[in-house]
């Protein structure tokens, strides 16, 4: 990874360590969470008007501006709600956790291997992944991978199972979603164990999640969106994901919520806003990446860590290993 040929590694790659199912979605009453139906997508046909900023020539025209304005803007759309003898949302998902992450899925590098291998071995025995494990275990116990659905629910419950035999029972609101410094018993119950399979002291982790999300009966609840990429062609103009008639969330949507835990990055003071771990920092829906620059990206700081060179704090050292348990493929090309 550094410029030196023999430690070009041009194909070398991570499998994730993290790995959440799908999220099912559920409806039910708070009184009666037991029980819960399969929430089912609902298509329907509206009636829009024209709401985007038109341009310039068509404002500054009204004969343009008023036919474009008094044109009906019909769509269909997917939309998904409680009944309304339902109050609220359960959404299921389990979670795998991995051990192994000193073991690259690929590596054409022997010598980058061997060197990578001494290097993570010492942080896992130095750090035995603890500080990213809390970190995990406060996002699940936070509910944030419910998303748009955590916003204006007056209660969230958060129930975790561990390979059949412990439960964990969490109040969403007890813990905030951009602070990972405190932690209480159950917290680091959890973190424990999510370290441990980190750390290849468990072969694995499963956990089943349960959250409850009292939003009101009959209202609104929101599947991940499907990535619609021939906009035009099709017959709607929203798509909501559904896994066997079951409104659902993406894997990918609730991984990246869990692994929102990079507070290390240097603009964090002032933004003070948690951000998921990615090589650059980016936020696709902010249009930034909060890495790009001061050499704190991952593959500045990793190209050092991995040939044996001190990273500056143990902060940019948990980034590092952050990003590897997220996995990817990180291999250098070799006309550097």
């Amino acid at each position: 990874m550094a410029k030196n040929k023999t430690n070009i590694v041009t194909v070398l790659s991570f499998e994730k360590k993290l790995v959440p199912s799908d999220g099912y979605l559920y409806g039910t009453s708070w009184n009666s969470r037991n029980s819960a139906e399969p929430l089912v997508l609902i298509e329907k046909s509206v009636r829009g008007t024209v709401s985007n900023r038109l341009p310039k020539e068509v404002q500054n025209d009204p004969m343009k501006l008023n036919a474009k304005i008094e044109n009906p803007n019909p769509q269909k759309v997917d939309a998904c709600a409680l009944s309304e003898h339902q109050n609220t949302l359960k959404v299921s998902f389990t979670l795998k956790v991995l051990g192994g992450v000193q073991n690259p899925s690929a590596c054409n590098n022997e010598e980058f291997y061997k060197s990578y291998q001494v290097v993570a071995t010492n942080y896992i025995e130095k750090y035995k992944f603890k500080e990213l494990a809390k970190r995990y275990a406060l996002n699940i116990a936070n509910g944030r991978f419910l998303w748009r659905n955590r916003v204006g629910a007056e209660k969230i419950e958060i129930n975790v199972i561990m390979n059949e035999q412990q439960t964990w029972s969490f109040n969403a609101f007890d813990y905030k979603i951009n602070e990972f410094d405190s932690a209480d018993n159950k917290i680091n119950e959890l973190a424990e164990q999510i370290a441990k399979a980190l750390s290849g002291e468990l072969p694995y982790l499963l956990l089943k999640i349960d959250a409850f999300a009292l939003v009101g009966n009959g209202q609104e609840v929101y599947p991940s969106e499907e990535l619609v990429l021939n906009k035009g062609k099709g017959n709607k103009s929203k798509i909501l994901y559904q896994v066997n008639n079951i409104a659902a969330m993406h894997s990918q949507k609730i991984g990246n919520a869990l692994r929102t835990i990079d507070t290390w990055y240097p603009d964090f003071n002032e933004k003070h806003i948690a951000i998921a771990i990615e090589p650059y920092g980016v936020v696709t829906n902010l249009g930034k990446a909060y890495r790009e620059q001061r050499n704190e990206d991952f593959f500045s700081l990793f190209d050092k860590y991995a040939l044996g060179n001190e990273l500056e704090n143990a902060e940019q050292e948990h980034y590092v290993m952050a990003v590897l348990v997220r996995g990817g493929v990180f291999g250098q090309s070799g006309k550097e």
